[in-house]
């Protein structure tokens, strides 16, 4: 059976015609799966587990659905999404993975990130990441209102936009050197992350071996899905609306 990837959807109301796409994805296509992988930004904004909004509570129960079919089905947050936690994933009927895990997909052992760790040129993203990973800042956000939290959000969409039109190409790109060091790190010779939105396969040389580096797209026009056959063999394709 074939394992299924994605990343990017960055779900929003304001786009229901992705947000369609995918449920027309896990309604069909996901559910012929062994597993599927979320890598992060599944949602454009998290602001807590609690989030009483409409779209977060119909995903979870397409979610769950696909899992009681017997898919696995294993999410990693990402950059948009990093407060999701314990109690959203009960609901939905996901595993949550740890940024930089390996996993073996269609038999080759592989490091899956959603892929901003990667991003070291970029200083004052990384620095604002470890910001808001910390444990404490999290308690305390999550401890506001969620009025107060979806203003602040917000504010941040409107921020990492700014920033994403004002930086340059290579700055929003990954770091060779972060992504060698992620592979030796992990001792594999496979990577397969998001977040760049710039699908492609790199083939690479790491130690005078082969590597490789897959990059899945985001969903903001279209979907991007990378399958992976048992045997190894994948495609990184993509659905349209």
């Amino acid at each position: 059976m074939n394992t299924l990837l994605i990343s990017d959807l960055h779900l929003d109301p304001a786009r229901p015609e992705i947000t369609a796409l995918f449920e027309r994805f896990l309604l069909a296509e996901a559910r012929q799966a062994e597993a599927l992988y979320i890598l992060g930004d599944l949602f454009d904004v998290w602001v807590g587990d609690d989030n009483d909004d409409p779209l977060p509570a119909r995903v979870a129960v397409l979610l769950a659905q696909l899992s009681m079919t017997g898919v696995a089905v294993y999410f990693m947050v990402g950059n948009r999404d990093f407060l999701l936690g314990e109690a959203y994933a009960k609901r939905a009927g996901i595993h949550l993975l740890e940024d930089g895990c390996v996993h073996t997909i269609g038999g080759v052992p592989t490091v899956l990130l959603h892929g901003d760790v990667l991003c070291t040129d970029d200083a004052a993203y990384q620095s604002f990441r470890a910001e808001v990973r910390a444990p404490a800042w999290q308690a305390k956000f999550l401890a506001q209102p969620l009025v107060v939290r979806r203003t602040y959000a917000q504010q941040a969409r409107v921020m990492s936009q700014a920033h994403t039109r004002d930086s340059s190409e290579s700055l929003m790109d990954v770091n060779a050197e972060a992504v060698d060091a992620t592979l030796r790190q992990s001792a594999v010779r496979r990577m397969i992350h998001g977040h760049t939105h710039r699908p492609a396969v790199h083939d690479l040389v790491l130690d005078s071996q082969p590597a490789q580096r897959i990059v899945m797209g985001d969903w903001y026009e279209q979907g991007s899905v990378l399958q992976v056959a048992a045997q190894g063999d994948f495609t990184l394709r993509t659905l349209s609306p």
